[in-house]
């Protein structure tokens, strides 16, 4: 994961280089053809809109033409009232900074700040003066739009979809190792360690979602975030389970159809619909085990007691599957999932 993570940070930074690179010159290209004065301001302009994701760049982008307006009123009246060149500026930063940062718009201010030189060299504020930097603006983000488009979309959504059945399958192996251990048998794997690692993976993959989301317009991308969450909600739930089960000094013998249940779980740890199923039985289980003989000893009392802790955390595990189900608008279900099937939790 670490090897592929690395490969993408390069990728996406050649990427990015070569998206300035051309969207900047590109830019400077269409403002001379344009005649602009300033041309150059464009490759500025395209910079520091391209280093945004997709849906900041649209944001930006908005932000950048409302805010035009704000900085021609302020250069108007500071530059035409203050004859000092250095004082007049300082006092338009200082506003156009403070407004900015009120209206939670920072990333506008050094644009602003290359156009409030413009107005401050020549003075002039004229129509033709005013539409000639709205272009530049307008040119720079326009381009920044454009080439943002171009995002590795398609393999980031694979590899996502790839983790997701990674994350189902690790899942399935700590599963199988917690019902060896109330089978009273030996566990082969550090399960401390597979649950700190997946929890550690999870933290990567989640942010990995939220990146995808933050550079797509497809409908619904939080899918991926929401599932994500909801894997790391069961993981610690077997955090939980695991720590509950360590603590039994003897297994009683009633951990055998808890052990049994657990590997029947196992092959339903996927990704498609609610485990309606899987929590009927669950519910047999707890009938099951209210009908038990009551201990006969402190010990074997404390040893149920844990038992019944495991079952609330496998049915805290399904129940996390379910409300991620029942938050799904109809939308999600029909682009992610093909078909229903109640098999899965």
């Amino acid at each position: 994961m670490k090897d592929w993570i690395n490969q993408r940070k390069i990728r996406k930074l050649f990427l990015q280089a070569a998206k300035i690179a051309v969207g900047s010159s590109l830019g400077m290209c269409i403002a001379e053809k344009m005649n602009l004065q300033f041309a150059t301001s464009v490759g500025t302009i395209t910079l520091l809109t391209l280093v945004m994701t997709k849906w900041d760049t649209v944001r930006l982008s908005v932000y950048r033409i409302l805010s035009f307006g704000i900085s021609v009123l302020l250069a108007g009246i500071l530059f035409q009232t203050i004859q000092s060149e250095w004082v007049a500026y300082g006092a338009y930063i200082f506003l156009v900074f403070l407004i900015c940062t009120f209206l939670d718009w920072k990333a506008v201010i050094s644009v602003n700040a290359v156009i409030g030189t413009h107005f401050l060299v020549e003075r002039d504020f004229s129509y033709a003066f005013i539409r000639n930097e709205f272009l530049l603006v307008l040119t720079g983000i326009t381009i920044a739009l454009v080439l943002n488009l171009f995002h590795g979309n398609r393999s980031h959504q694979d590899h996502i979809i790839k983790n997701m059945r990674q994350t189902e399958q690790d899942l399935q192996m700590i599963l199988g190792e917690l019902a060896a251990y109330l089978d009273d048998q030996r566990m082969q794997r550090d399960v401390w360690a597979d649950l700190r690692l997946l929890e550690e993976q999870l933290h990567h993959r989640i942010a990995e979602s939220y990146e995808y989301q933050e550079n797509t317009f497809s409908a619904h991308p939080e899918y991926y975030i929401n599932y994500f969450e909801m894997r790391m909600g069961q993981c610690q739930v077997l955090h939980s389970l695991h720590s509950e089960m360590r603590k039994i000094r003897k297994i009683p013998k009633q951990a055998k159809i808890v052990s049994q249940y657990i590997v029947y779980l196992i092959a339903y740890v996927t990704e498609i619909n609610v485990p309606t199923e899987q929590m009927k039985a669950l519910d047999e289980i707890f009938k099951h085990m209210e009908n038990e003989p009551l201990p006969t000893s402190r010990e074997e009392f404390e040893n149920r007691a844990l038992l019944y802790h495991v079952l609330m955390d496998l049915e805290e595990f399904l129940i996390l599957k379910k409300r991620f189900v029942e938050s799904l608008d109809e939308k999600q279900r029909a682009i992610y999932w093909n078909e229903k099937n109640e098999k899965s939790c």
